[in-house]
């Protein structure tokens, strides 16, 4: 993998600066789909699981023409399908590729607690690193989009690397190198907004879909993979693809304020230490023998007082 093209960004659970950080420009890659093109032929899928050698897993018929229901650790492509009727009666696919959206403000990465278990690289594409990774499962609940998946067996979690070790080589990812309709695109951040843009105002200005826009959630800072919806007003009704995705609230509190009041209780707890041994002085040794010697003669002394008191109640039964 060329390391000049995968320069480290972000790294979770590490304090200090980024190896190499500002040392290179360069650009933010991104994945578009049109979900208006896309006719479910899941070559997509087949592509993902070939070129990273993913284990193979039984599907599972859920009465759609869904290869399984969501996402697993050795699936992690899946095209949604979604039976959605018109105004006027008639019924329409919408069908969306889901796979992890490479979040510009990661929640996985700001959850993880693992020194260099999450990394963004500067192009964007947010990376899992297993060897590094707990198996704690933290980074499944800091992502809006349920997209990590923990496996049982090795403890590790998994998700689609946007084929990192394919662009480190000047590649696109080996999904948008299968489809076969143009649904798929790979390039710039800004190439790939420009396209989609123009895409969604063709769509409005001469295919009747009024409320046709693109999907780049700012609530995560935008998205690695941007979405061409038919109605973006809507993004719900593409399998459940949240509407204005945030970090949730339980990891920004934890990373943030949680974090900060317990340094400040250590350090005050520290601090109250020292006050104690400057105020009391060290503890010692021979006065607390001492002390103990005391309490073992007091206990002898009940003892034996309670043996006499006995032995004189027994004397006066006798008498």
């Amino acid at each position: 993998m060329s390391q000049e093209a995968l320069r480290i960004q972000k790294i979770s659970g590490h304090a200090g600066s980024v190896p190499g950080e500002d040392t290179q420009r360069n650009y933010t890659v991104a994945k578009l789909i049109d979900t208006t093109t896309c006719i479910g032929c899941k070559a997509c899928e087949v592509a993902c699981m070939e070129w990273n050698d993913l284990p193979f897993g039984e599907t599972i018929f859920d009465n759609t023409y869904q290869t399984m229901p969501e996402t697993r650790w050795n699936y992690w492509n899946l095209i949604l399908f979604n039976e959605h009727e018109k105004e006027d009666g008639s019924l329409m696919w919408l069908m969306r590729k889901n796979q992890c959206m490479h979040c510009a403000d990661p929640g996985c990465l700001a959850a993880c607690p693992s020194d260099g278990a999450i990394i963004q690289y500067t192009n964007g594409i947010v990376d899992f690193q297993q060897d590094k990774c707990i198996g704690c499962g933290y980074c499944i609940t800091g992502c809006p989009f349920n997209i990590p998946k923990f496996n049982p067996e090795t403890k590790r979690v998994f998700k689609c690397t946007l084929c990192a070790d394919r662009v480190g080589e000047g590649l696109e990812p080996a999904c948008i190198k299968a489809c076969p309709t143009g649904c798929l695109h790979f390039g710039t951040k800004e190439d790939m907004k420009d396209l989609a843009e123009k895409r969604a105002t063709q769509l409005r200005d001469h295919y009747n879909f009024p409320n046709a826009g693109v999907y780049d959630p700012s609530g995560v800072g935008g998205t690695g993979v941007i979405y061409v919806l038919h109605d973006a007003t809507q993004p719900e009704l593409y399998g459940g693809l949240p509407k204005d995705p945030h970090i949730p609230l339980s990891v920004k509190l934890w990373k943030g304020p949680i974090k900060w009041l317990g340094n400040v209780a250590m350090i005050g707890g520290l601090i109250g230490l020292f006050i104690h041994y400057l105020r009391f002085g060290p503890k010692d040794r021979e006065d607390q023998d001492i002390r103990e010697q005391i309490a073992t003669a007091q206990e002898k002394a009940i003892k034996q007082a309670k043996l006499e008191r006995a032995a004189e109640a027994h004397d006066k039964e006798r008498l």
